[in-house]
């Protein structure tokens, strides 16, 4: 297991989203964001609602494009002002003895190539560099949780194949009930940061092999 005092790659908070879905709403519509909250002052929006009614009926614009504008005519929820250390100091801080699950975890992230990690104010995504595979929750006062986009079917990384799945995440990988549209069917449960092991590194080592 990587050591947890290994320097970390920067870990990406919700500025990234904000950027891209101000990048978004430009590529959709050849305007930026500011030309957009000037338009909805002057059409009179008064909140959040009104403005993507607004802009899906009138515009045709819809989705991540209308968060930018939202933010930019509404505020920033105080979260998404903060930085990567205290995201993750907050989702932790009843709960300390949680916490070295999580640093186990990113210290794993850090030290593999092609793996980005980014804080949000209730979990930590870990991307690869085409989209999302893992995202670690604390979910109960006792446990934290890796949710996985994983194919047991297609499993592609040589390190773990679907003869030995089971083998190799010692019994503790489950499949999850999810909406039809979440790909991220597949957990296991750590309560303590000795279940962070080669096993579970190996489960991870797949599920980023699978989505690059």
């Amino acid at each position: 297991m990587p050591n947890a005092q290994e320097p970390r790659k920067t870990a990406k908070t919700w500025q990234t989203m904000v950027d891209s879905n101000q990048a978004l709403l430009l590529r959709k519509t050849g305007q930026d964001v500011g030309y957009w909250a000037g338009q909805a002052r002057s059409a009179g929006i008064q909140n959040d609602a009104q403005l993507r009614a607004w802009m899906r009926d009138e515009h045709g614009v819809t989705g991540y494009a209308q968060y930018a504008v939202s933010w930019e005519l509404f505020g920033y929820p105080d979260f998404m002002l903060r930085d990567a250390d205290e995201l993750i100091e907050g989702q932790y801080a009843n709960h300390p003895q949680l916490r070295p699950i999580a640093d186990a975890i990113l210290a794993w992230a850090s030290a593999t190539e092609g793996v980005e990690i980014q804080m949000r104010k209730g979990y930590v995504s870990l991307h690869s560099p085409r989209r999302k595979f893992a995202q670690v929750t604390r979910t109960t006062n006792t446990a934290v949780d890796v949710t996985l986009r994983l194919d047991t079917q297609r499993l592609e990384s040589a390190a773990l194949d679907a003869s030995g799945l089971d083998a190799a995440a010692g019994g503790r990988l489950e499949t999850v009930k999810v909406r039809a549209d979440d790909a991220f069917d597949h957990r296991v449960r750590l309560t303590s940061a000795d279940q962070v092991d080669e096993e579970l590194l190996q489960i991870l080592a797949g599920a980023l092999e699978q989505n690059r």
